[in-house]
């Protein structure tokens, strides 16, 4: 379906890949590896034109439809969610919007015989090539990603202007997901969805008909869907005949084949550079030397890539804390709407966390996770009841929007000093 045949990319003096190849074929499930800036995005934008290959070919089987899901939404706006994942079902809904277009004509007095049996005629075709691609399944089908990924029946028919970044991902995924393309390409599919949207995602990934390319950070995910996996790494693009765990065994053992190949061409190297130092003043031996050097320059010469780097992190020892780390009390929290109205998210919770408890908050899109520890991170006021934190307690708060807790003015080492004030500069490097 699409093959990517010897090709190079590069960037300035940065090479990419070189004497890549790289084929999807019908029914394949492949993980997309390799370390941040390697080239797995590039190589996305290259199977869909947005960019080419400095050297190399790429072959399209004619017809074949890819659709690509990055991590840049784009301008969403003027729709509701639902009809903007609608727009995104490409022919079939052209053809909605064209049979819509000349059912309007058809009842329309002005419009005579002869031109009423043309529009009819169109009308036939385009109504067979619809039902065909299913469109008249098309609202429900949108309706059910849109279910599946946590935008419900209340929320279809709001403005996408009124949803954040992370909720417009999840518009735009549901896009991507209702074109239903031959070739799907997707980047990241688990950043921005809870846990009940990630196990929908899975089940609808697994029962997809086309061909299917992903990168992920999530390494069980990658591992229960795909069955091979392609690396981006070292200049180079290298398949692996099975999910992510099986990479990771076959590129140790591929690594150790290479480090011992690197090492006997060394000393073959060696030898002959030895060889052509000791011999290249003598007469005699002037044509082995030019021998030799003419067969040195036309070697391959193994490179050894570099191994992936693993970050070492402790977190610092705080002081201790006092036992009760927070008491909540009939706690409970209400955001008031642009109406005049209000939107409860929960109320009547009532409990303590202790020192040393490790707890996962969870339920349903919309049920007030983030907004719960919002108050107990006193990232904003209850409405009733009250949350009271232990006594020689520091927390830390990580939100899922960057904005909620960054000064954008900083750069990113003032951002860091500023919470490492007493740290040297070497060490808030590090």
């Amino acid at each position: 379906m699409v093959n990517l045949s010897n090709i190079k990319m590069s960037y300035g003096g940065r090479i990419l890949f070189r004497n890549g190849s790289f084929l999807i074929r019908p029914g394949d499930k492949i993980g997309l590896v390799g370390p941040n800036g390697a080239g797995k995005t590039t190589l996305f934008r290259i199977i869909t034109g947005e960019e080419h290959p400095d050297d190399g070919t790429v072959s399209i089987d004619p017809g074949v439809v890819i659709g690509y899901f990055s991590q840049t939404v784009g301008e969403m706006s003027g729709h509701s969610a639902l009809l903007e994942v609608l727009k995104g079902a490409g022919r079939v809904y052209e053809i909605g919007e064209k049979l819509a277009e000349r059912e309007h004509l058809m009842a329309d007095p002005a419009t005579g015989a002869g031109e009423m049996e043309k529009i009819m005629e169109e009308y036939g075709e385009l109504q067979t090539e619809y039902m065909n691609l299913g469109g008249y399944d098309l609202e429900s089908q949108a309706k059910i990603i849109l279910d599946g990924l946590g935008i419900g029946e209340s929320r279809r028919d709001q403005p996408v202007e009124s949803f954040s970044g992370g909720w417009k991902m999840r518009i735009a995924l549901s896009r991507i997901l209702l074109l239903n393309p031959d070739v799907l390409l997707i980047d990241e599919p688990t950043n921005h969805l809870d846990i009940e949207s990630i196990l929908w995602l899975e089940e609808w990934l697994k029962s997809f008909k086309g061909s299917l390319v992903m990168t992920c950070h999530d390494r069980e995910f990658m591992n229960r869907i795909c069955s091979r996996t392609v690396e981006v790494a070292g200049e180079g693009i290298t398949l692996y005949s099975g999910n992510y765990d099986f990479y990771l065994k076959e590129r140790g053992i591929r690594r150790e084949q290479l480090l011992a190949a690197f090492q006997r061409q060394q000393a073959m190297l060696a030898k002959e550079e030895e060889f052509i130092a000791r011999f290249q003043a003598r007469a005699s031996h002037a044509a082995q030397v030019q021998s030799r050097v003419k067969m040195l320059e036309k070697i391959d010469r193994i490179v050894i890539p570099p191994e992936q780097k693993i970050i070492h992190f402790n977190f610092p020892q705080p002081k201790r804390s006092g036992d009760i780390v927070v008491t909540m009390d009939n706690l409970g929290k209400v955001w008031p709407l642009p109406d005049g109205g209000a939107h409860p998210v929960f109320s009547g919770i009532s409990g303590v966390v202790q020192r040393g408890n490790k707890i996962a908050v969870t339920g349903i899109n919309g049920a007030g996770k983030s907004t719960l520890l919002k108050v107990i991170s006193e990232q904003t006021e209850p409405t009733e009841g009250s949350c009271t934190l232990g006594a020689s307690l520091e927390y830390g708060y990580f939100s899922q929007y960057s904005c909620d807790t960054l000064n954008p003015d900083r750069t990113i080492f003032e951002e860091v000093s500023s919470r490492m004030p007493m740290e040297t500069i070497g060490t808030i490097k590090n």
